[in-house]
């Protein structure tokens, strides 16, 4: 007979028992598969002539949605039940697949098949406006199946009709603001969130506007908690980086710290590759980088304590995998119909050599700016083509850094390469690209318009500037409006003239830029508080009172306006350059290789 002393202990082990039991039995694993900051990279990363994902070991090119399916169809296999597979924005845009979207609504669908269950939308959805992202949308529901749309902080404009279109979609749940998806008997809720920075650079998502992200997120936890969801999962296309100081930081890093009950944060925006997951008050922040290069792969193990991280990696999207025959053989299709029909017209071949460059130009939103060696190139072939092809010319061209989209690689180039690095916006055309635009200031003017640039992208590194025909002096250490000490016009034959910075100079310079820059000039003096004033003109010195009217004409013997492109520019600049080794194909001016500095600092203190 057990004493009473055996007995307790025994019952004590016994419960014990149950209660690791219990524990072990109700632990259930997930896995979660993510990407983002796609932006319809359905190829590998250029150069695209060298791109050969249906076999293996055979080229140096990252990324490409045929590989990606791979690795999804495969990690897939090894735990379907549990295995979500998830994109947190910018889907879309950035190469040539963007341009028929709203015509056929292609790349949905194929996300869906390649296994994406939830997709939110980022601010580069929005880069045709709200309307033709609606199209586009509804154009890919009448194509296929498509992924679960999120998008939990859009704000509606009840007194404006351009955002109805947008809406109508959520009143149909084709994008809901939470979703909820069970595997292996846990139930999944998501949701996403457009970031404060990514809203700024949303230039044409007006009139949907975006709500705050801590509010939105705490109402999303809270309504998915109330349905019983026991993981919560934010798609955050708002973005986490390292401060000054070496420490993660980023909205993505201060939503962690502000919301309670967030078991994942998936991010995205800042297109950051971390290998580990940063952990903030016990939430885990991942992001895989960009343009498809890696895929992430978390497993979680989730019981009645929570949720806790088992492992983490990215999978390496490159040569070592076989690509996906059906998937690739539908981008080739979409590859054909798109040569055909934009390409084509305009006397390119998509696939043909266009240059070789032997060695790489890089503009690194989140690196050393001041120094790319690609801004300098690609402004200074917008110079050259309005001044070729426009009547009235110009005397300065400008590009900001956020609309630089990709690198030009080492290697031989075709025109597909050439246009996903300036590949952003539409105008009233059906050939994509911002339009080029000219407005024309004074020369105290032009003073205050570098002056802003040159603080403006300290927050936002999108909006560093690089110019062309415009040499400037200036003094970093000094203040606001004291920084710029002398600017120069460089004519084409390098002729450099001062200008006048004097307030009674009238004189007036011709700026151009496409019309996305040109309206960040228009409201200068908003978003300097009314500090700062900037009234861009037309020649006649009219204010201009509407940007549109600003667009150049590149042949006023046709009916409308004939619209200028970046990339089209681009392209044709470099046809210019000089075939040094005589293979009939162009090779990049080694000017570029290290131009010089148009901004220059100078009389810095110790």
């Amino acid at each position: 007979m057990l004493s009473k002393h055996n007995k307790t202990l025994l019952l004590s082990l016994f419960f014990i028992g149950v209660t690791i039991s219990g524990k072990a039995d109700t632990e259930k694993r997930v896995v979660i598969l993510h990407t983002n900051d796609m932006h319809s990279r359905l190829d590998g990363f250029a150069p695209s002539g060298e791109y050969s994902p249906l076999t293996v070991n055979d080229d140096n090119t990252i990324g490409g949605f045929s590989r990606i399916a791979a690795i999804l169809n495969n990690e897939k296999s090894k735990d379907p039940s549990s295995t979500l597979v998830v994109d947190a924005g910018d889907f879309l845009m950035g190469t040539i697949y963007h341009y028929m979207e709203e015509y056929n609504g292609f790349q949905l669908p194929l996300m869906k098949d390649m296994g994406y269950e939830f997709v939110a939308i980022g601010n580069h959805e929005f880069d045709y406006g709200p309307d033709k992202l609606a199209l586009i949308i509804e154009k890919s529901v009448s194509g296929g199946e498509i992924p679960h749309l999120l998008l939990t902080n859009a704000v509606f404009d009840d007194k404006n009709d351009e955002d109805n279109r947008f809406e109508a979609l959520f009143d149909r749940g084709i994008i809901t603001r939470t979703g909820i998806i069970e595997k292996s008997g846990v139930k999944i809720g998501l949701f996403s969130l457009m970031g404060v920075d990514a809203d700024d650079v949303a230039p044409f998502a007006p009139p949907v506007t975006f709500a705050r992200q801590k509010r939105s997120a705490k109402k999303a936890v809270k309504q998915l908690k109330k349905e019983g969801c026991d993981i919560i999962i934010c798609l955050s296309h708002s973005g986490v980086e390292k401060n000054k100081h070496g420490e993660w930081d980023g909205e993505d890093v201060k939503l962690a710290k502000k919301v309670k009950g967030l078991d994942l944060i998936i991010s995205g925006h800042t297109h950051t590759v971390l290998t580990e997951p940063v952990f903030v008050k016990g939430t885990p922040i991942v992001q895989t980088g960009a343009n498809g290069c890696n895929v992430g792969k978390l497993e979680i193990l989730v019981n009645s304590d929570g949720v806790t991280v088992e492992n983490y990696t990215l999978i390496p999207v490159n040569d070592n995998v076989k690509g996906d025959e059906e998937i690739q053989a539908r981008i080739d299709g979409q590859k054909r119909k798109i040569s055909s029909s934009l390409f084509e017209p305009l006397g390119y071949d998509v696939e043909s050599d266009l240059i070789r460059s032997g060695y790489e130009l890089l503009c690194d939103e989140y690196g050393d700016l001041e120094n790319s060696n690609l801004g300098p190139l690609v402004v200074d072939a917008i110079h050259s083509y309005i001044n070729i092809n426009s009547a009235a010319g110009t005397d300065i061209s400008m590009v900001a850094a956020g609309v630089i989209r990709d690198r030009v690689p080492t290697g031989m180039l075709s025109v597909q390469d050439i246009f996903r690095v300036v590949s952003l916006g539409s105008g009233e055309d059906n050939i994509p690209g911002y339009p080029l635009a000219r407005v024309y200031v004074t020369g105290i003017e032009l003073k205050r318009i570098v002056e802003i640039l040159l603080v403006a992208y300290k927050s936002s590194p999108s909006n560093y500037c690089y110019y062309s025909g415009l040499e400037v002096d200036y003094n970093p250490d000094k203040g606001l409006l004291r920084k710029v000490k002398s600017i120069s016009i460089t004519d084409s034959d390098g002729v450099s003239t001062p200008v006048d910075l004097n307030k009674k100079n009238e004189k007036l310079y011709s700026v151009s830029a496409n019309v996305y820059m040109l309206e960040f000039i228009g409201i200068i003096k908003k978003t300097t508080f009314g500090l700062v004033n900037v009234t861009p003109k037309h020649a006649n010195g009219e204010p201009v009172a509407d940007m549109k009217k600003s667009v150049i004409d590149f042949d006023r013997e046709q009916s409308g306006v004939q619209e200028g492109k970046e990339w089209i520019a681009f392209v044709e600049y470099l046809k210019k350059m000089t075939d040094v080794d005589g293979d009939d194909v162009a090779d990049m001016d080694k000017f570029y290789l290290n131009p010089p500095l148009r901004i220059k600092p100078v009389g810095i203190s110790d």
